[in-house]
């Protein structure tokens, strides 16, 4: 998800950047604003199944799609060498996997306890492809760019490719939480009150974030 040079846009990718770091903070007070207030609460074991499934939104955006944006910036915002910089994007992304899979265990383990069928939504079809495509992503780029690594001819052939598919990953998982986000509206059937007004905020916010890491990609680095 890395690129070796960017398009000269005249603006460093710090100020969008920065924009995207407060975006992702609002995301998440949001989401625990949420799932703390009005659904009352988190746990992994509980005779309030609710709390069960709540565990699921909060990695999934959280852990998942907040921690993947920040992996994609860190080329861009990680004021280090590149070595070191590559270490944070590593880290970040396997951060944000076992995320995404502990988010997708815990509705699975909702629905189990629920008697609801799994994966009969666009939005669970979207969610399996994405963190399936994330986690092929995450081992090949490791294997390859990192350790043992493939020639340096090869990598830098690859590099282009990690960076286009990675992107297509990113905004996979972005599409995935939106439609999360409406097919738990509905499901609720919230009406024009102050959690709606949450859950809207949120979708919007984290469409904006999406939006934003990808304009930092296009801008110069700000380190």
């Amino acid at each position: 998800m890395a690129q070796k040079g960017s398009y000269n846009y005249g603006m460093s990718s710090f100020p969008v950047s920065m924009f995207a770091h407060l975006l992702a903070i609002a995301v998440t007070i949001l989401v625990l604003v949420w799932l703390l207030h009005f659904r009352e609460g988190l746990a992994f074991k509980s005779d309030n199944k609710q709390k069960i499934f709540n565990v699921h939104p909060l990695l999934m955006v959280i852990g998942f799609v907040l921690t993947s944006g920040q992996a994609i910036m860190a080329y861009k915002t990680v004021p280090a060498r590149r070595n070191i910089k590559k270490i944070f994007h590593l880290i970040l992304h396997l951060i944000a996997l076992a995320a995404g899979i502990v988010g997708i265990y815990a509705v699975f383990k909702y629905h189990n306890e629920t008697g609801i069928t799994d994966i009969y939504t666009l939005h669970s079809w979207l969610g399996i492809s994405t963190i399936s495509l994330y986690g092929l992503q995450w081992l090949f780029s490791f294997i390859s760019l990192w350790y043992p690594g493939a020639k340096p001819s090869t990598r830098d052939r690859l590099v282009p490719w990690h960076a286009l598919f990675g992107t297509v990953i990113f905004f996979m998982a972005i599409l995935s939480a939106e439609t999360g986000l409406v097919e738990r509206f509905i499901f609720l059937s919230l009406r024009r009150n102050q959690e709606a007004l949450v859950v809207n905020f949120t979708g919007l916010l984290i469409l904006l974030f999406a939006i934003s890491v990808g304009f930092t990609l296009l801008l110069q680095r700000a380190y």
